[in-house]
């Protein structure tokens, strides 16, 4: 199946290689270093401890391998890339991003795994000027002029897999997720959308049902909850340990059989190993998957493999895709690489190819407008793949 979403309006790796360089002379006015002599300090802040330390090592990784592949330059300029620990959400983000905007000066800031931490972040961005290319989840920003991402908003994978729900399911859905933010924008984006095609969900108060975060570890009470609910399908969004929780528990309980739906974080990457046979069939809806069948994909993944076990993951390739942004931004921003040139730089920048396909920048959003993909896990020779089965909803705009 295969349709286009209207946008409702909003504004909306230690590292393999260190590079640690001659850093840029700050500018007379403290401000960031403009990246001077020849040389460009980017800050990476991602989870490298904490429930999403998987999530926030490929974040890490993707970018580093551009950098590998480009002699570890952006635009022509030697990079020092500062990589500092997201940690578990904003109690920890805010200060290391302190640190990279005000002590490292550095000229633009990417990474970040929690919508929480991009939240808190934010006004830190606008304090200091510095572009922010983000290479994961985002909720809404009130103002986005220096904010960029080249993943995907919190809540568009539910809202590009909720019509292929409602038209494959006979029936209603139960909705459940972890309960902080970025679980709020993902099952919103699905039970807003799954309502407006005409949808309904199983729960009893026809909301979704939240599980404390990270507290929850066992989900037995909640999937009796959903038993009692009559619901032939689940719909979820977990990730990293919650989602290893979720999905051992879900294939050993009383709704084994009920088909399972999710944001494709629920079985991607490492988390798809540690799952094993339990995860087995459950569709997933991502803008990514390794076998892809396009000339930068294939480059990608190759690429990838020489360097690590496993295959790339939708968080790897969006930060590779964010270094493949500022590569691009910082050579169009001329000699004097400043802050306030790349982000110009960066909103002109036009059609990107990815190994997810060419996408490009929202104007109003400043996130992906791209293809989200549905996907099954499946046996791929000796191990389980998420495969793709189909095409979904093209999101953004």
């Amino acid at each position: 199946m295969s349709l286009t979403l209207p946008r409702r309006s909003r504004a909306r790796t230690a590292a393999l290689l260190a590079l640690v360089l001659l850093a840029a002379p700050a500018c007379a006015d403290g401000g960031p270093a403009a990246g001077s002599g020849g040389t460009v300090k980017i800050g990476l802040l991602a989870s490298l401890s904490g429930t999403y330390q998987s999530v926030g090592k490929d974040i890490r990784d993707g970018f580093q391998l551009y950098l590998s592949g480009h002699d570890g330059k952006l635009g022509g300029r030697t990079v020092e890339l500062v990589v500092a620990d997201e940690g578990n959400g904003a109690a920890t983000a805010v200060p290391a991003a302190t640190k990279l905007l005000k002590q490292d000066r550095v000229v633009a800031l990417t990474g970040i795994v929690g919508g929480g931490s991009v939240a808190a972040v934010y006004p830190l961005l606008n304090e200091t000027k510095v572009p922010f290319v983000g290479s994961n989840g985002r909720p809404e920003l009130k103002d986005v002029s220096r904010v960029w991402h080249t993943s995907y908003l919190s809540d568009e994978p539910g809202e590009a897999i909720a019509a292929h729900v409602r038209e494959d399911v006979k029936g209603s859905v139960y909705a459940i997720g972890p309960d902080y933010q970025g679980g709020w924008d993902e099952l919103r984006g699905f039970t807003e959308a799954f309502a407006a095609a005409g949808g309904k969900l199983a729960n009893p108060d026809g909301k979704t049902t939240f599980t404390p975060f990270p507290a929850t570890t066992n989900f037995t009470p909640y999937f009796a909850r959903i038993k009692a609910s009559g619901a032939n399908a689940v719909y979820t969004f977990y990730a990293g340990g919650a989602a290893v929780d979720f999905v051992k528990q879900y294939a050993q309980s009383e709704i084994k059989d009920v088909p399972l739906y999710a944001a494709g974080f629920l079985t991607e990457g490492g988390v798809l190993d540690a799952q094993g046979d339990a995860a087995r069939d459950i569709y997933s809806v991502l803008n990514y998957s390794p076998d892809l069948d396009n000339a930068q994909n294939r480059e990608f993944v190759a690429a990838w493999k020489a360097e690590h076990d496993g295959s790339p993951t939708t968080y790897a390739m969006a930060s590779y895709d964010a270094a493949a942004v500022l590569d691009r931004a910082i050579a169009a921003a001329g000699d004097d690489a400043t802050p306030e040139k790349i982000n110009a730089a960066i909103g002109q920048l036009g059609q990107i190819a990815s190994p997810r396909g060419t996408w490009q920048f929202s104007p109003t959003t400043h996130a992906p407008v791209q293809k989200w993909y549905l996907r099954q896990v499946r046996q791929d020779g000796r191990a389980l793949s998420n495969t793709v089965v189909g095409d979904l909803a093209t999101v953004g705009g």
